[in-house]
């Protein structure tokens, strides 16, 4: 009985911990963004802003 305590509030505070770090890891390896497209090709080598490498 004297370790029932003890343990129920391990347990207790070790499953809160892990969810805690599961969702803080889950939260810091979330990629939401989009990367910005870069749009400064050269018009006169390029059709519709996609290089032409060689003839195709």
């Amino acid at each position: 009985m004297k370790f029932l305590v003890p343990g129920v509030a391990s347990a207790v505070i070790g499953a809160v911990l892990g969810l805690a770090a599961v969702f803080g890891v889950t939260a810091a390896a979330a990629d939401n963004t989009r990367p910005d497209v870069d749009r400064s090709g050269n018009a006169d080598s390029s059709l519709l802003n996609q290089v032409e490498y060689g003839s195709r």
